[in-house]
Order: C-alpha cells, then sequence, then structure tokens
C-alpha cells in the first residue's frame, strides 16, 4: 500500500509541476488514504474486502452533525462498537448498502453498536432524508459532512469509505466499497468486537 501511495504522490507532484492542479488534489487525496487507512487491499481476516488493522489505532477527531445541526465527534460515542460510514445519496454504491446497514443497525439496537452513516451531501439533511424515506431507512440516525471533514480525518478518497471503530475509539478495520453488511461474515466481525 505504501509503494501505490507513494506512485500517487509521485504524479501529484508532476500534477502541480505542469500546473493541473484539480488532478493533483485528486492524487493526493488517493495517496492520503493510502497512507492513512490500514490495509485496503483485503488481506485482513475478515469479510471479502474488510481489511482489519494489523495495528488498532485511535481514530482521528472528526467531527460531523446530526439532524438537529448538533456538532458531534466519535467521543461522543465512546463505550459502543462504532461502524462509520461515509456516503451520499447520489452514490450508487452507496444507495445499494444503506439497506444491510439499516438491518444491521436493528439487530444490535441494544448491545453496544452505533452505526454511523454520515453523509457528504451537500444538499444537506433533505436530501438524506427523502433517501431515507425512500428506501424505507427507518433504524439509522441522520448525521451530515457537509464541509468533508470526517471524510478527509479519516483519509476517504472515494466513498463508501467505512471504518470499524472499537469501544476504546480505536481503528480496528476499513472497508473502500459497498458490502452487505448483514452477511454471515459482517455479522460475525460485528459479533467479534461487540463481545470483545
Amino acid at each position: 500500500m505504501a509503494i501505490i501511495a507513494s506512485v500517487l504522490a509521485v504524479a501529484g507532484v508532476g500534477c502541480l509541476l505542469t500546473s493541473t492542479r484539480g488532478l493533483a488534489v485528486l492524487l493526493f487525496g488517493a495517496a492520503a488514504g493510502f497512507w492513512l487507512l490500514p490495509d485496503l487491499g483485503g488481506g485482513g481476516d475478515g469479510p471479502s474486502g474488510f481489511a482489519v488493522a494489523a495495528q488498532p489505532r485511535p481514530a482521528p477527531k472528526a467531527e460531523f452533525r446530526n439532524a438537529g445541526g448538533k456538532h458531534l465527534t466519535l467521543a461522543d460515542f465512546r463505550g459502543r462498537v462504532v461502524l462509520l460510514n461515509i456516503w451520499a445519496t447520489w452514490c450508487g454504491p452507496c444507495r445499494s448498502e444503506m439497506p444491510s446497514l439499516d438491518r444491521l443497525q436493528a439487530m444490535h439496537q441494544g448491545d453496544g453498536l452505533t452505526v454511523l452513516a454520515v453523509s457528504v451531501d451537500d444538499g444537506g439533511s433533505p436530501a438524506v432524508r427523502r433517501f431515507f424515506q425512500q428506501s424505507g431507512v427507518r433504524n439509522l440516525a441522520l448525521y451530515l459532512d457537509a464541509d468533508g471533514a470526517t471524510a478527509r480525518a479519516f483519509g476517504a478518497s472515494s466513498i463508501p469509505t467505512t471504518l470499524l471503530i472499537d469501544r476504546e475509539g480505536n481503528v480496528v478495520g476499513s472497508l473502500v466499497g459497498a458490502m452487505q453488511w448483514d452477511s454471515p461474515d459482517a455479522l460475525a466481525l460485528i459479533r467479534h468486537y461487540l463481545d470483545g
């Protein structure tokens, strides 16, 4: 992963030298994702594509808002296992996995899991509310990251990006891309951290 990050960063420098700033920003963002997120190659022992961190690390301070506009951080959820999903209503893979995240939250409502589906939509809460209603999402709370602070803090260069955070606030794994979060493998992974 470090090699890929380095290649992307060098390409970003090349774009800066040729005044292609937009492409440089994308390349640097992708490089940051490979440097900051745990091994994204799917080599861990989690469900397909989910990379379990070899060394859990403290989650960065990331601020987002709830539906009422209150500013929150991950510290507000300390003591719970958190599945942080960075997504948007305009993202097809995000839309396809949201019902399984909703079912996952329903299954574990009372046993210490919080699914934080944090939207990066520019349209804010109306766009997310509309999508939740149309999709029958009833168990997820609405969280917003309209300025991208959470996505940047975690180096998420594409969406959906999901991070699993243990009860002590450490990132223990990640996934870039969509997954069925109520599949047997995903449920076993979540149960491992809930019981740990």
